[in-house]
């Protein structure tokens, strides 16, 4: 079994900052991509960040210039720092992790419980 445990998440007005953390643990061969997702209140669940093992990141259009996604392999962890944070940004941020749990297999999919973000006007 693969656990992604998320840490971080709270409540901060805008213009502020938040740091989010998620370590993964558990039977794990090598982990592929990593990154974060959003769900707001009556939204789909929707890509924030991604960063690949040799360290390339995409970014959704919306959070390009204010959040940055970086991983720590030795330490199987993901991290978000969001700046300049706008009532927008309000959402569970969920990890999320393409976990190979043996070698020559295909990755799985896990995923985080969610944090909340919350930004206030």
């Amino acid at each position: 079994q693969v656990q992604l445990v998320e840490s971080g998440g709270g409540s901060v007005q805008a213009g502020g900052s938040l740091n989010l953390s998620c370590a993964a643990a558990g039977s794990i061969f090598s982990i592929d991509d990593m990154g974060w997702y959003r769900q707001g209140p009556g939204a789909q669940r929707e890509l924030v960040a991604t960063v690949l093992s040799g360290g390339s990141t995409h970014y959704a259009d919306s959070v390009k210039g204010r959040f940055t996604v970086s991983r720590d392999n030795a330490k199987k962890s993901v991290y978000l720092q969001m700046n300049s944070l706008n009532p927008e940004d309000t959402s569970v941020y969920y990890c999320n992790a393409g976990v190979r749990t043996a070698k020559y297999t295909y990755p799985g999919r896990y995923w985080g419980q969610g944090t909340q973000v919350t930004v206030a006007s």
